[in-house]
């Protein structure tokens, strides 16, 4: 505690102390002693405060400080942030405190007592200016140089544009009571500029997310700062950022692990740093894909997964403002076992190449609870491929290993939605029925290979209403016009519709299936008008159309439900999605189902 430089100091904890900060995380203010003197400038950094919750780090306990950021104060004072902290001896086997350690006082130097001390208490912590100030009698004067425990790493100052110094302090010691203050920041994401108009006049903004060793924090520049700073401000790039305004942050629009949120002004300045290879990239907090299904709705979260496959690139139209706008699915998969659908959107969603099941990272997907539970990609998301990370080469690993062979079951389609396209939750017939998919809540999906053995061709067309969103039947008024009930209107006209049942079969179960329009007419190989008119004019044709559409086989998407007519339940399937079998895929599929089985034997 005297300037010199130590590696990694073990220390011991002799008392924790949570400080309020509102609606944020707590922050743990911790008094440490070496066995000779006392100091209470600690303060845990918040990725750390698990070690304090799950009675970790506590009283007595021995610790090593493996990495730290000092914090100086603007009345002098300091603030050793810790960041990374190893327990060595949890408190139970320590037994008390080590020394008779007195509080340090670098103006009197080392302190030395030959009688035991009583355990300094904590003094109170105090807001002052919105920093934290160690003071009252039993909080002495911290001045010890900012390398007193081995060489810090991050850049201590830098020159500002005026040419004055300017000290640098992490990220996390930021609050809104600061006016003056230097980060030294890799950018981590970089939104593209956006537009907005409204009663309250128009401009534009873009955002960025920084990052250093002690957290991360969104910075957001409007119209002109806009203007001057996007072309300046590059990915992956460290600067020094010097003033802004800081505000509490709106987590509705963002997801980084931070209280406050910058906006740039007119005397925020943006210098470039070509010495800082130490600052972290993309900080991750990963949720596994399994605790995805308790998440609740909207939550944003970190995920990490293999690629086990993914979709064609689909345009859809954002009614909001009429605009295009391309959507991928990816289907990620960890070592939980359970499969996740991702959607990517635009420029990420027809660059992606999921070719060769590469390890995905995203950081802020969204929660949706529609088909069961999935996540969308966000515009102030970051993805993340083939990351450079314990996390990415141990799921790369486990995949190559044994993941390969898993089917993965998806908890995006097995409940509340179609998930057309997915190849997940591949079912026999007979595991659907064992599995008692459909008896719940809600319906159930799954996916199949079977093939057609019985078509009913009674009753499988109706005569419905031609309007575009109608289809509901008409009524014949025998006077060459049609009633639709349902628009309150009469036509001189009708369109066909088709509700055609269904047997299909694999090699250990069969089922009922009905199937509507689009699946009814790919199975049968014609269209609803023709089928109308051949059955009206040619009734052997239309014999031998359903007679050429047996014994074909396809993949089925089935949605199961239990539903109750005349006081009778039973279960109804319905095909959602009829397609050729991909017989590449299904090859896959029965391989690693023999490989899993013969592991079992």
């Amino acid at each position: 505690m005297q300037g010199e430089n130590v590696s990694k100091p073990v220390l011991q904890v002799i008392n924790t102390r949570a400080i309020a900060t509102g609606n944020g995380p707590p922050r743990y203010r911790v008094l440490m002693s070496d066995g000779v003197n006392t100091l209470s400038s600690f303060m845990l950094a918040t990725q750390l405060n698990s070690l304090v919750e799950e009675e970790q780090l506590s009283a007595q306990c021995i610790c090593q400080v493996n990495r730290f950021i000092v914090n100086s104060l603007k009345d002098g004072r300091r603030v050793v942030i810790l960041m990374d902290v190893n327990v060595l001896k949890t408190a139970d086997k320590v037994g008390g405190n080590i020394g008779n350690p007195v509080p340090y006082n670098e103006g009197q130097g080392q302190q030395h007592s030959s009688a035991p001390a009583a355990n300094p208490a904590p003094s109170k912590p105090q807001q002052r200016n919105g920093n934290l100030s160690v003071a009252g009698p039993a909080a002495p004067k911290y001045h010890a140089p900012s390398n007193q425990f081995g060489k810090a790493s991050a850049p201590s100052s830098v020159k500002t544009p005026g040419g004055s110094q300017a000290k640098v302090v992490p990220i996390a010691s930021l609050n809104p009571y600061q006016s003056k203050w230097t980060i030294c920041a890799r950018v981590t994401q970089k939104g593209q500029i956006r537009t907005w108009s409204n009663s309250r006049g128009e401009g534009k903004l873009f955002s960025i997310e920084l990052v250093d060793e002690s957290g991360e924090i969104r910075a957001t520049a409007f119209n002109d700062q806009a203007d001057k700073f996007f072309p300046l401000i590059e990915l992956n790039k460290v600067y020094y950022f010097t003033k802004g305004n800081l505000k509490t942050a709106n987590k509705q629009y963002t997801a980084v692990k931070n209280d406050y949120e910058i906006t740039f002004t007119n005397e925020t300045s943006v210098v470039p740093c070509d010495d800082a290879q130490h600052l972290p990239s993309v900080q991750f907090e990963f949720v596994s894909i399994s605790d995805l299904e308790n998440t609740p709705k909207d939550s944003i979260v970190d995920v990490i997964g293999i690629c086990k496959s993914y979709e064609d690139v689909t345009k859809i139209i954002v009614k909001a403002n009429n605009r295009e706008v391309s959507k991928r699915n990816v289907h990620l998969m960890d070592t939980s076992g359970k499969v996740v659908t991702a959607t990517l959107w635009g420029n990420e969603a027809e660059q992606f190449d999921g070719s060769r099941q590469p390890v995905i990272a995203i950081k802020g997907a969204r929660v949706s609870d529609f088909g069961g539970r999935s996540l969308s990609v966000l515009s102030s998301s970051t993805v993340v491929i083939n990351p450079d990370s314990p996390e990415a080469f141990k799921l790369r690993g486990w995949f190559d290993s044994e993941g390969q062979l898993l089917e993965g079951a998806s908890i995006s389609d097995v409940r509340g939605g179609p998930a057309s396209g997915v190849n997940t939750n591949w079912k026999t017939l007979f595991e659907a029925k064992s599995e008692n998919l459909g008896q719940g809540d809600k319906a159930d999906y799954f996916s199949c290979v079977g093939t057609v053995v019985h078509l009913r061709k009674e009753n499988c067309m109706y005569q419905a209403c031609p309007s575009q969103d109608c289809n509901k039947k008409v009524i014949d008024q025998q006077n060459g016009l049609y009633r639709c009930e349902k628009c309150d209107r009469e036509f001189p006209n009708f369109k066909y519709r088709m509700m055609l049942l269904v047997t299909i079969a694999d090699c250990l179960e069969y089922q009922w299936v009905t199937c509507f329009q689009e699946s009814a007419e790919f199975i049968l190989g014609q269209n609803a008008a023709f089928l109308g008119e051949l059955k009206e004019k040619n009734e052997q044709a239309f014999e031998e159309v359903f007679q050429n559409a047996n014994f074909n086989t396809y993949e089925f998407r089935i949605r199961v439900k239990l539903e109750t007519y005349n006081d009778e339940s039973r279960i109804k399937a319905t095909a959602v999605d009829v397609k050729p079998v991909n017989y590449r895929e299904y090859s896959k599929r029965l391989i690693a189902s023999i490989r899993r089985n013969a592991q079992l034997g």
